[in-house]
């Protein structure tokens, strides 16, 4: 495993990390002792930084990490998020009030006084413009409560606004090879600003495995059911925005530049590492084998120009239509 710079917080993380959204809920089947079991293999496996969200499982993905620090002795960071616990997503739910209380929720499933950073879970883009509430994140550092905190954010125009408060020390934005607007513009100043960045839904929801087809159907409480043709309210997230079939034809394409004994997700996730400015990777992984196929990215030699210029080329002709201007 390798270790990145994780903006001004003075942390090295591994450039693959691990996302618990799914051994919370919303990605199919799991139980807890696969859960644990990919923990664990994580951290085994050099990982040190874990991904999470009061949310995820209302809480039971926290519950677990908790779990996990009681069994193991080596240190490791866990970032959760704030927000989405709002019945709907209004600025005016943003109260420091409601801050409190999330936060106090995250450190009772974790078990721990202080969390090491919070971010802000996809709040409406007008919070952006409301600094009271990054000084009410301001006080609950002050009050030990929390070291860090940062957002995490649909849009670029919402983390190049978010990194302008002095103390957002990080940004989680979906970054993968179906979503390449970050790089444009953001990837530069956020280097510029020491911040860390943490590219989320690196997979584009798992269609980046190559492991789905046209026949592919999904358990019923999967969220993948929810952008099949590109028409929900979860547009943004999953398949990173991209309809199905149009994401089946270019993962066809980019299977050809694969090497031979390679996993494609090892190469799409061995594809954001090839941007300095990203922080870390946080596939999800629900079992231990999943976490060694992600991990085995770290060990990838660098990609080549060629292989670059043809994910770019993939991009602009088939993916770029549909998300670009949007994210």
């Amino acid at each position: 495993m390798q270790y990145r710079d994780f903006g001004r917080t003075g942390w090295r993380v591994s450039e693959i990390s691990f996302g618990a959204w799914a051994i919370g809920s919303a990605w199919g089947d799991v139980n807890d002792a696969d859960s644990l079991a990919a923990l664990h293999r994580a951290l085994d496996l050099g990982i040190n930084l874990i991904d999470t969200a009061d949310v995820y499982g209302d809480g039971h993905s926290e519950r677990l990490i908790a779990r996990l620090r009681k069994q193991r002795s080596e240190p490791f960071y866990v970032i959760s998020k704030a927000g989405r616990r709002l019945p709907a997503q209004t600025v005016a739910g943003y109260t420091r009030e409601n801050l409190t209380a999330w936060i106090e929720r995250s450190l009772t499933n974790l078990e721990i006084d202080c969390l090491d950073l919070v971010q802000l879970h996809c709040p409406p883009t007008d919070l952006y413009y409301h600094p009271e509430v990054f000084g009410i994140l301001d006080d609950l550092v002050a009050a030990g409560k929390i070291r860090y905190y940062g957002v995490s954010v649909e849009r670029v125009e919402e983390a190049l606004k978010a990194i302008e408060y002095p103390n957002v020390q990080s940004v989680q934005i979906i970054f993968n090879m179906f979503r390449l607007r970050p790089a444009d513009l953001f990837f530069p100043e956020a280097a510029r600003r020491k911040v860390g960045i943490l590219a989320r839904v690196p997979l584009a929801s798992g269609m980046l495995t190559g492991k789905m087809t046209k026949q592919t159907t999904f358990a019923e409480n999967d969220h993948r059911n929810f952008n099949r043709h590109g028409e929900s309210f979860d547009v943004g997230e999953t398949f990173s925005g991209v309809d199905y079939d149009t994401a089946l034809e270019a993962v066809e394409r980019i299977k050809q530049l694969v090497p031979s004994g390679t996993s494609l997700a090892a190469f799409a996730l061995r594809w954001i590492l090839m941007f300095d400015a990203v922080s870390c990777a946080i596939p999800g992984a629900k079992r231990p084998d999943q976490v060694e196929s992600n991990a085995a990215a770290a060990a990838l030699p660098p990609l080549t120009p060629e292989a670059m210029a043809e994910v770019r080329r993939i991009y602009d002709e088939l993916i770029r239509p549909q998300v670009h201007q949007r994210w």
